[in-house]
């Protein structure tokens, strides 16, 4: 909430497979959105083309686009501007199943501690167990998409996700990086798995 980067748009599009989309890409009409949201919105416009050529889009484009076909008749749009320093902070653990919930937990809260400052604390924190290095990654993302407090989002969610949130939120905040890495004891407003 305190950080100067206005985030590359990153959107979930969920499509009712009884709907049919006409007149147009999907894919464009995402990033025109994007486009003048950035533009209209005052946004800082900081993607670049290429990774290693830096040159700026100047208008934030293109966004990640993830869609997935669901049951029904309706398009389901979430979008999240994900700051530059919270991704360069982003880790991926390939844990062998002997580290079980412990080394899941290590994991988490070293990369809090590692992160510092530099993800502009803060933080939500996201976190996808399972599935393979890309779907990982991929649920972290959509993890970050749940409203903090909300336990209810999922018909598959299990009890112990909820114990294992709220040990893990009390653990990060007694790092005790605070605001802006400044120091207090705000420093996870909470981890969503």
């Amino acid at each position: 909430p305190i950080c100067q980067d206005t985030g590359m748009a990153i959107v979930f599009i969920e499509i009712g497979q009884d709907v049919h989309l006409v007149d147009g890409n999907l894919e464009d009409a995402v990033n025109e959105g994007v486009r003048q949201g950035y533009d209209e919105g005052f946004l800082r416009k900081s993607v670049v083309n290429d990774p290693l050529e830096r040159v700026n889009t100047g208008d934030n484009t293109p966004a990640i686009i993830h869609t997935e076909i669901v049951p029904g008749d309706k398009v389901d749009i979430y979008l999240s501007p994900k700051g530059f320093g919270s991704e360069n902070m982003s880790k991926l653990f390939m844990l062998k199943p002997a580290d079980g919930v412990d080394g899941v937990k290590k994991a988490i809260l070293e990369t809090i501690k590692e992160a510092g400052p530099n993800a502009c604390p803060p933080f939500v924190v996201g976190v996808g167990l399972g599935g393979d290095f890309e779907k990982s990654a991929i649920l972290a993302k959509k993890a970050l998409m749940r409203k903090i407090g909300d336990t209810s989002n999922s018909k598959y969610r299990k009890k112990y996700v909820d114990r294992l949130e709220k040990e893990l939120l009390e653990k990060a905040n007694e790092i005790g990086l605070g605001p802006a890495g400044l120091g207090g004891k705000n420093t996870v407003l909470a981890i969503n798995i």
